[in-house]
């Protein structure tokens, strides 16, 4: 045999061998899914609820209007310190200045005749009491005579003449005792005369005193929106009054945020916070949760649930009120801020991406485990459906470094980016994180091929 052949035959040996070799290759790689994977670790995770509102005094109070009056002073301005007590502004008081005065004229001249008419008592107190003494010593001299005239010891004249006399007195005391009565009767119109001047006169002088503000607490006075010689109207129903100043007690800032309601049941009292400004991007402050809204707001409206009328399944939020430690002294109200509330801490707990968490339906599981011929020959019965629909939250741990198996976990708090797990695997465990797309699709125990290369960047993207 010729030389070329034995090359020809030897050749085309080699190209049969890689072409076995090539298809055995690829038979046994179909099926084999391509995964990211990362180890289970034990590590500190911190779970945080993040909110933004705005920054808030813990006290503040719109000083509004009491009166229909011009405004005569001002004594403040946006931006000043004032203390309790201290003049604010004053509207024109002439008229209601002018009441007190007069009232005030009217209750001395009540207590006037209230006295003169305690003194009118005190005199037919002491008529009465004359009047009584006349009377006994009448009814003694009647008596003697009535017995001497039954004796037939004394003329009928002289007991005409003590009878008469008695009668006098009798009628003396009645009407000792109805001046008396009358004297009372006017003592007590008097007092409540008293009484209603006084009242008269509270009721003037809390006029007089609606043209005056003070400050109800030491603040600062963030907001004027009036000026000197404006007239200004109080509240009626339905309609507010005229706002004169804002004042702001600014010992306490508090950063009011809205909690989502899937969020607001971890959040509690007295939990750590750290709250961002925009106004100051470089700088984090410390801050307590003091309190927590019992009532949800609307967020598209910003009105709260029990005023709202209707049912509908907006989102909603909750009021969290978070006081901040050691603010700066030129932080202002109504600056926008966000703040993460700590609302629990694992030391050293086992931990994994988020990401690799998936779910699976009990009766999926057991599909691929037992294969499609054994579950067509062995369908579940209609009873244990909903035992089929159950979702079972777990991961893929890596078998044998080339199988894929799903685990039910058991999680505990999320952190940023990773979630505690309490039950269900063990450190340094493998597990498959990634992609996410093969996480959707992965089946219980399919085969893999772990590759732990960065992804490409349209992979990324996608």
């Amino acid at each position: 045999m010729k030389n070329w052949k034995k090359i020809a035959l030897i050749a085309g040996g080699v190209v049969l061998l890689l072409g076995i070799v090539g298809f055995t290759v690829q038979q046994s790689r179909k099926g084999v899914v391509t995964v990211q994977t990362g180890k289970v670790v034990r590590e500190d995770i911190t779970a945080v609820v993040t909110a933004s509102g705005e920054i808030k005094p813990k006290v503040q109070v719109n000083i509004g209007s009491n009166a229909f009056a011009k405004i005569t002073h001002l004594y403040v301005k946006e931006g000043d310190q004032v203390k309790r007590g201290q003049m604010l502004a004053t509207l024109d008081n002439v008229q209601p200045a002018a009441d007190v005065s007069a009232t005030d004229s009217a209750l001395d001249a009540a207590r006037t005749d209230a006295i003169a008419a305690e003194q009118a008592v005190s005199t037919s107190a002491d008529d009465l009491k004359s009047a009584e003494a006349g009377y006994e010593h009448a009814k003694l001299d009647y008596d003697r005579a009535k017995n001497l005239y039954d004796s037939q010891l004394i003329a009928k004249a002289d007991y005409d003449a003590k009878k008469a006399a008695f009668d006098t007195a009798v009628a003396q005391l009645g009407m000792s005792k109805s001046k008396l009565s009358q004297a009372k009767a006017q003592r007590d119109s008097a007092q409540r005369r008293v009484s209603q001047s006084a009242a008269n006169l509270r009721h003037a002088a809390d006029v007089l005193s609606k043209t005056e503000y003070v400050a109800p607490f030491d603040g600062v006075i963030t907001n004027v929106p009036v000026r000197e010689g404006e007239t200004v109207v109080p509240g009626i129903q339905n309609a507010p009054g005229s706002t004169l100043m804002t004042i702001a007690d600014t010992s306490v800032i508090t950063a009011e945020v809205k909690v989502d309601e899937t969020d607001i049941v971890n959040v509690k009292l007295g939990q750590n916070a750290e709250v961002s400004i925009d106004a100051i991007p470089k700088q984090r402050f410390k801050g307590v949760v003091t309190e927590i809204g019992r009532n949800a707001v609307l967020r598209s409206t910003g009105v709260s649930t029990a005023q709202s009328t209707s049912s509908g399944q907006e989102a909603k939020d909750f009021k969290v009120v978070v006081a901040l430690q050691d603010p700066p002294p030129n932080l202002l109200p109504g600056l926008s801020a966000t703040a993460r509330i700590t609302t629990a801490t694992r030391s050293t707990a086992l931990a994994i991406p988020i990401q690799a968490l998936t779910i699976r339906q009990r009766g999926e599981l057991e599909t691929e485990k037992k294969g499609k011929a054994k579950a067509a020959a062995a369908a579940p019965a209609s009873a244990d459906a909903k035992d089929a629909k159950e979702e079972l939250q777990g991961v893929f741990v890596i078998s044998n470094k080339k199988d894929a198996v799903f685990v039910p976990v058991t999680t505990g708090i999320s952190g940023t980016t990773d979630i505690e797990v309490t039950n269900g695997l063990k450190e340094g465990d493998e597990i498959v994180t990634g992609s996410y797309k093969v996480l959707r699709t992965l089946r219980n125990g399919a085969s893999v091929k772990i590759d732990n290369t960065a992804p490409k960047k349209q992979e990324s993207e996608s």
